[in-house]
């Protein structure tokens, strides 16, 4: 059986998907963008919160309990491709590409539910 520090050494070596992604109202196409750094488990926690109601983003949260889960997709937009050896800061990178996709989709109002920002 494997140590304890040796498990979280496995775990800090593992490579995630890293990547922007959007969840889409497939009723009203109204999109959510975000980034994240390991694209499976963001979904998993989108999904979680939104279910027991405690979403972040308000207006997702009511759309998703007006319209019901059935009626919303996660999609992958972008995924960064990581080599090993590299030493590129995945976090800088991902949040640069998720402000072009804001900035090209425009997700606010009525197209989206990404706030605005200063």
């Amino acid at each position: 059986m494997k140590a304890h520090k040796e498990l979280k050494d496995e775990y800090k070596q593992k490579q995630f998907k890293v990547g922007v992604f959007q969840i889409r109202n497939t009723i009203n196409n109204k999109v959510f963008i975000g980034s994240s750094l390991n694209l499976d488990a963001i979904w998993n926690r989108n999904k979680v919160e939104l279910k027991f109601g405690g979403h972040r983003n308000q207006n997702l949260q009511k759309e998703w309990k007006e319209f019901g889960e059935e009626n919303f997709s996660f999609e992958l937009l972008y995924e960064i491709e990581q080599k090993e050896g590299d030493k590129v800061d995945y976090s800088k990178e991902v949040k640069k590409i998720e402000a072009m996709f804001i900035e090209e989709l425009q997700p606010f109002a009525e197209k989206g539910y990404n706030a605005f920002k200063d």
